[in-house]
């Protein structure tokens, strides 16, 4: 069984942090996926979906330094579900993404380059400071500098991978 989550978005908001009575950090921030495409009669539409993301520990702790609002993100994750009731006792229920593995992408701001590419690099896993294991997949280029290969399938395909 499989539960992972892969988006690439910009941060909604600036992280939320906070700090546990037993030492634990916690960020919570909202990140927006797009997917334009075209409707029945041939016009662009865009569908923007937002996405609740939860980070613990040191993962926190760099989110808080590095991530700002409007940031483009590779994120990492498993989807979860929580219940709880709301101060008036309704039964509530949100859906999360806890990720284990973030890494900023696009420019910053002032025009430098943040490594570029899509994917991590062991760079990357090294700085996380978490325990989970490196993505399974080998550390690729960034997606601009790939080779391209003719593998029959349509040159329309804007997926970064």
């Amino acid at each position: 069984m499989v539960n992972r989550v892969i988006l690439i978005g910009n941060l909604g908001r600036d992280p939320e942090v906070r700090r546990l009575e037993n030492g634990a950090v916690v960020a919570k921030f909202s990140v927006a996926t797009n997917e334009n495409y075209k409707d029945k009669s041939g016009e662009w539409q865009s569908q923007t979906e937002w996405h609740d993301i939860v980070v613990w520990r040191s993962l926190a702790e760099r989110a808080e330094q590095q991530l700002k609002k409007g940031a483009q993100i590779y994120l990492e994750g498993k989807l979860t579900h929580r219940s709880w009731q709301d101060q008036e006792g309704n039964n509530r229920r949100t859906t999360e993404v806890v990720a284990n593995y973030f890494r900023m992408i696009g420019r910053r701001e002032g025009g430098g380059d943040q490594g570029g590419g899509y994917f991590p690099s062991a760079n990357d896993e090294q700085q996380t400071n978490t325990n989970f294991s490196s993505p399974s997949t080998s550390p690729a280029a960034p997606a601009t500098t790939a080779p391209q290969q003719d593998t029959g399938a349509p040159a329309d395909d804007d997926l970064p991978f």
